[in-house]
């Protein structure tokens, strides 16, 4: 029997999760995920108790992206010096 149209059968849901992500999805999914932490660790310093802590792994984690990102950019962008 067949679901009507519209729902989330299983199939569908593993279909999408082995959807194949272009290296210019990836790039924007994580220059949003870059943008959302920089937000956050912002967001951190206006409260007075803020949990060091965890603001020095958003750091890190944000880094982390920052690196990826220009990994990315330097695969889809040909060096013009070679």
């Amino acid at each position: 029997m067949r679901e009507p149209p519209g729902s989330d059968s299983p199939d569908d849901r593993e279909e999408a999760a082995n959807e194949v992500i272009s290296p210019a999805m990836r790039l924007q999914d994580l220059v949003a995920r870059h943008r959302a932490l920089d937000n956050r660790i912002t967001e951190m310093y206006s409260h007075r108790s803020q949990n060091q802590i965890l603001l020095q792994r958003l750091k890190k984690e944000k880094l982390r992206l920052k690196d990826a990102i220009e990994r990315l950019k330097d695969e889809l962008i040909p060096d013009l010096n070679a």
